[in-house]
């Protein structure tokens, strides 16, 4: 047993090692939005859309945000009302009485489509029916943006002649909850997918992340719309690997996208993580039992380990946890939270897996994919 502890001690300080030094620089957190690219000589034309379902209580900011875009080309803004409860479509046909904003009253969605692909489907379509743009600008109800955002998302696109550009919006961390645990989703996601390595026109990996996404209309058209992915949990990633066969695409972080919905308890939380984890290991039990017994050899064991800091298991567990800890630094320093918060990583990561058990359990009682009202998870990946 002594054996194998120590064996388990030095497998996750090698894989820390690893993580560090050859995963993309994913802890680097090195890819961001916010640069000043030069301006196209010509300013394409762009239509936001936006899915909305029972968004009260954010629409007025997030879309009164979309108005106020300082974009030079032609601009507009269509917003589908996804059977909406809470009077969502009043409050945004208040917002605009010109022709730059329209809302639609979206059908209820067919089965096949998860609810906000739906939603998007028939907010590109008519967007296209009026006037076909270059490109289209996929961003959820919660996200609010800088006046200057689509300007730069617009910019570096022309520049680099991408056909998908995504940033990653700074979630709301304000809570005690939400410092707990949201800054940790963003690393763990970049971990899964580096975004230098995303952003990589030689490498196959491709992600997105949906709540701000620039995507040239004709590419997306030519990937097969957004119809190929209507069945889709995590729409983003999926849209995503369809873009990158089209041309290259780019992901990163920014501060120029905001979600302003908090996450006030880690129910909340929770139930975000839980709609898409257990899609993202393809409904599989197997790898689901994997990801569990690799998250407790890199989250449990250092800790675990650093108890017995007299033998060399102990020595192996304090240096896999500095190495965690030192990981999340960047990530941190990008949410302006106090750095010991990186000693907290192994207690984040064992609360996600929690969340990813639950997922898995959602699904197996035929509540998989669960978001606002909808179990949206396929019986079959």
């Amino acid at each position: 047993m002594t054996a194998f502890w120590l064996f388990l001690c030095i497998l996750s300080f090698a894989i820390w090692v690893y993580l560090l030094i050859a995963r993309g620089g994913f802890w680097l957190a090195r890819e961001r939005n916010d640069g000043n690219a030069p301006a196209p000589a010509v300013w394409p034309s762009v239509t936001a859309v936006v899915p909305a379902r029972d968004e009260a209580d954010v629409v007025a900011r997030t879309v009164g945000s979309l108005l106020k875009q300082d974009y030079p080309g032609p601009f507009r803004i269509v917003l589908v009302d996804d059977q909406s409860t809470d009077g969502t479509a009043r409050i945004a046909r208040s917002l605009d009485s010109g022709a730059r904003l329209a809302v639609v009253d979206g059908a209820p969605h067919p089965q096949g489509w998860t609810g906000k692909l739906w939603a998007v489907s028939q907010g590109v379509a008519h967007a296209n029916s009026i006037a076909p743009s270059d490109y289209l600008w996929l961003t959820d109800a919660d996200i609010a943006h800088t006046p200057d955002n689509l300007r730069r998302l617009v910019a570096r696109a022309e520049n680099s002649h991408l056909v998908l550009v995504s940033e990653m919006a700074k979630l709301h961390c304000r809570t005690l909850t939400e410092r707990f645990l949201i800054p940790a989703f963003v690393f763990f996601f970049d971990m899964l997918y580096p975004f230098a390595w995303v952003n990589d026109p030689r490498r196959n990996m491709a992600a997105a992340a949906g709540g701000s996404m620039l995507a040239r209309r004709d590419a997306l058209e030519a990937a097969g719309g957004i119809d190929a992915i209507r069945h889709e949990i995590i729409d983003d990633c999926a849209l995503a690997r369809l873009m990158k066969r089209q041309g290259g695409i780019w992901l990163g972080l920014t501060e120029m996208a905001e979600s302003i919905r908090p996450y006030t308890s880690m129910g909340e939380v929770r139930g975000m993580v839980a709609r898409s984890a257990y899609a993202q290991l393809q409904y599989s039990p197997i790898v689901l039992a994997g990801t569990v017994v690799g998250m407790f050899v890199l989250y449990a064991v250092p800790p675990l380990a650093t108890l017995d800091i007299e033998g060399p298991a102990g020595i192996a567990g304090a240096l896999a946890w500095l190495a965690m800890a030192v990981s999340f630094q960047p990530m941190l320093r990008f949410y302006r939270l106090s750095p010991l918060w990186g000693f907290a990583l192994p207690a984040i990561g064992l609360v996600y897996t929690a969340f990813t058990l639950d997922s898995a359990l959602q699904f197996w009682s035929g509540r998989g994919g669960m978001w606002k009202g909808r179990a949206q998870a396929m019986t079959k990946a």
